[in-house]
């Protein structure tokens, strides 16, 4: 998993993204803090089973990719604001096999970290109530392939790595005028000119 970034957010090869518009409000509860703790350890629960995860933890190994900016100590910044793209890609190994799940369907990044977190304890019922290799079967379509790189925030809207916050909003605006759907753009466009904004401002304010 060392191709992967816990910041800015590597989504994975192949997964289409939802588009900014349809993302919904979805009906979860708790906090980011809460929700990565109850991710952490139903990915435990998967990859060690309930007795083994009382003693063991494969939480170290695990990245939990988003676009919220990071502390100094590697650990999410929950107070940060939320960002335009609010997508989640988590990757760890089962059996030996990387594997991602990821979500951007709702809109905040909890809550699709909350979705992925429902999905893994729902996959953990196939183990318990069919067998093992139906959950080995479920988990082909999940195997992590490698990142497909792409343009950076940078190279979106068209500044040097390092511009301050003022560079970027002019170089976002700039470019809004062409991108935007009123001006013959798309909100495809759009919403990746926003998310290139959000982080790069992000990492601007980090490294001031």
């Amino acid at each position: 998993m060392s191709n992967q970034s816990a910041y800015p957010l590597s989504w994975p090869s192949g997964w289409k993204r939802t588009p900014g518009y349809s993302r919904i409000w979805g009906a979860f509860d708790g906090t980011l803090d809460q929700v990565r703790t109850a991710l952490l350890k139903e990915i435990d629960l998967l990859a060690l089973g309930n007795l083994e995860s009382r003693t063991r933890t494969v939480r170290n190994s695990v990245v939990i990719s988003t676009n919220m900016p990071l502390r100094r100590d590697g650990e999410v910044n929950a107070s940060a604001r939320e960002p335009v793209d609010p997508g989640v890609a988590v990757y760890f190994t089962r059996n030996k096999k990387p594997v991602c799940l990821a979500c951007d369907k709702y809109d905040r990044v909890w809550k699709n970290m909350r979705a992925i977190q429902k999905t893994i304890e729902a996959l953990r019922g196939i183990e318990r109530w069919g067998s093992s290799q139906l959950l080995d079967r479920a988990f082909e379509g999940f195997t992590a392939l490698p990142e497909r790189t792409g343009p950076s925030c940078w190279d979106i809207l068209g500044i040097p790595p390092g511009s301050n916050e003022e560079q970027i909003v002019t170089a976002w605006r700039s470019k809004a005028k062409e991108h935007h759907p009123d001006s013959g753009g798309s909100h495809d466009a759009m919403s990746a000119l926003n998310a290139a904004k959000d982080i790069a401002i992000a990492t601007a304010r980090n490294q001031s």
